[in-house]
């Protein structure tokens, strides 16, 4: 089965909690502490692999969890790093976040890699929390919460050539006869459900990738037939090899074809257009064939809307007329033809993403409707989370943090008064004015 749009989960370690401890040698007087930092939690880091071809293996494991750090230990023992998690993708997957929409990163490359959820960083032990005022701490942290996110991952097929055009126009057949794929063939429409890909490889050394995608119809840009499922495949080949139907058996007109194929790509994504396109008249073996594709000449010469005029080759994968020269010219053209990056849009929400122009308030008030107070804020429930509720001098030091963060006048500005309840998640106390 070919997948290439999933929705996965993924949950970063949370750091080792950092310990209160104490040295008790028996020949080691006033040892003060001794209590370990927590270690690193494992982070979620997606991979490209060159073995893979589709997204399948993500549609029954759609939940990534990476093993948390480990505690720290006496003896000012720091605790063990956990091992980050590494996910395996095909090249030409495109991560996007799922709540804003951003992209996060594009894998084409073997090997390229992506940090798609972080790690949370080990607690600090009371090792750390000695001062002359207090060289007996007991404070500690617990470990950073490692972060976690919903992603949608896109594969867009990484062909140097796309093979397009209306359903039964021999996309397949092409296919199968210039590389070494085998895609099913048979005489009906949609026959082709998902993108075939195969390698041509040419007497002088070259080789290039070649994909015939299902058959596009009229209004496939909008959702009719299966055409929007895998436009996005186009996006990335450099050449488009367009066929066209000149025997005449479907009674279509191959001009109307090549006119409505075209207006769909320029619907998807008008630089579609803007690369080298080759027209391949196909079934030339047929009888009305030669007559049809002379009439098909003299309307894309007159036709001066085009961008660019395309070149027309004539070929017949049942005789192989026409095959050896089409796919040299396809190589000569891809030795002139750059890649294509991302698309605009793409580029500007990456930029978007990794330099935000607002940043999330630290803190923020809600009141429940029986009165209790409710803080929240990445920033605010970050330092509750990473407060050891154990020691009273860690709950001190997390309460001074709200009050130089501005939690306590915020809510005396809101009216809460001497006694009033506060919740931070499950945690209820008692605010003192």
């Amino acid at each position: 089965m070919f997948v290439d749009h999933v929705q996965i989960q993924v949950k970063a370690g949370k750091g080792g909690d950092g310990i209160v401890a104490f040295r008790r040698e028996k020949f080691v007087p006033n040892g003060g502490p001794a209590g370990g930092d927590g270690g690193r939690g494992g982070s979620i880091i997606l991979r490209v692999d060159e073995g893979l071809r589709t997204l399948m293996d993500f549609r029954y494991h759609r939940i990534f969890k990476a093993k948390a750090g480990q505690n720290g230990m006496n003896k000012g023992m720091y605790g063990r790093g956990a091992q980050d998690l590494v996910v395996a993708v095909p090249g030409g997957t495109t991560v996007t976040d799922a709540e804003t929409g951003k992209v996060l990163g594009d894998l084409t490359q073997a090997g390229d890699e992506l940090v798609v959820a972080k790690g949370g960083r080990g607690g600090r032990g009371n090792i750390h929390f000695a001062s002359p005022k207090n060289p007996a701490p007991e404070i500690a942290e617990n470990g950073e919460p490692g972060q976690e996110r919903t992603l949608n991952l896109e594969l867009k097929m990484l062909a140097d050539v796309g093979v397009i055009g209306f359903p039964s126009v021999g996309k397949s057949t092409l296919l199968s006869v210039v590389t070494s794929a085998k895609p099913k063939i048979a005489e009906y429409h949609f026959t082709t459900l998902v993108p075939n890909l195969g390698m041509v490889r040419l007497d002088d050394g070259r080789d290039f990738a070649m994909a015939d995608m299902p058959g596009l119809i009229e209004g496939a840009s909008a959702g009719i037939g299966l055409g929007i499922q895998f436009l996005r495949h186009i996006e990335r080949t450099r050449v488009l090899l367009h066929l066209v139907d000149m025997s005449g058996t479907e009674e279509r007109d191959p001009y109307e074809d090549f006119l409505k194929i075209n207006a769909e790509l320029k619907k998807y994504d008008p630089a579609l257009l803007e690369r080298p396109q080759i027209i391949v008249a196909s079934k030339m073996d047929m009888p009305d064939a030669a007559a049809n594709l002379e009439r098909f000449k003299k309307q894309i010469a007159a036709d001066h809307t085009l961008p660019q005029t395309p070149e027309i080759m004539a070929v017949s994968a049942l005789t192989h007329q026409g095959l050896d020269q089409l796919i040299h010219h396809v190589a000569d053209v891809l030795d002139q033809t750059p890649a294509f990056p991302l698309s605009t849009a793409e580029q500007e929400e990456a930029v978007e993403y990794t330099a935000p122009s607002q940043e999330e308030p630290a803190f923020t008030v809600t009141r429940d409707e029986d009165g209790t107070w409710v803080l929240g804020g990445t920033r605010l429930l970050k330092l509750f989370k990473m407060t050891d509720l154990n020691h009273d001098e860690s709950l001190m030091r997390f309460a001074r943090q709200m009050r130089r963060m501005g939690v306590d006048d915020e809510l005396r500005r809101q009216g809460a008064k001497n006694g009033d309840l506060v919740r931070i998640e499950k945690f209820t106390f008692e605010f003192v004015d």
